[in-house]
């Protein structure tokens, strides 16, 4: 299955790389990079993450990545990573459009 990234989860990439870059710019790209990698399973494994617990929508889905939690969704041939935030946040129904 091909992985897209919606404008939104770019953003999101965008901001964390800017954060993380204050204090340790050297290793901002580099964790970035990783949290990508991350969702590479996906493409053989679309139901490797869990349903995420505030929709209970089967098809809306999250990986986590050290504290951070990975939201896609899943359509026919195709996998939507949604957001990208902190653990310690709920999801908003606003930010994605199920």
């Amino acid at each position: 299955m091909k992985i897209v990234w919606t404008q939104e989860a770019l953003e999101r990439l965008t901001e964390i790389d800017a954060y993380i870059s204050k204090d340790r710019p050297e290793r901002a790209s580099k964790f970035i990079n990783q949290l990508i990698e991350h969702t590479a399973p996906l493409s053989s494994q679309p139901r490797l993450g869990r349903t995420v617990p505030e929709l209970h929508n089967p098809n809306i889905r999250e990986l986590i990545f050290k504290k951070y939690r990975i939201v896609y969704r899943l359509r026919e041939n195709l996998i939507e990573i949604l957001t990208v935030f902190e653990g310690h946040m709920l999801l908003q129904i606003d930010e994605n459009d199920s």
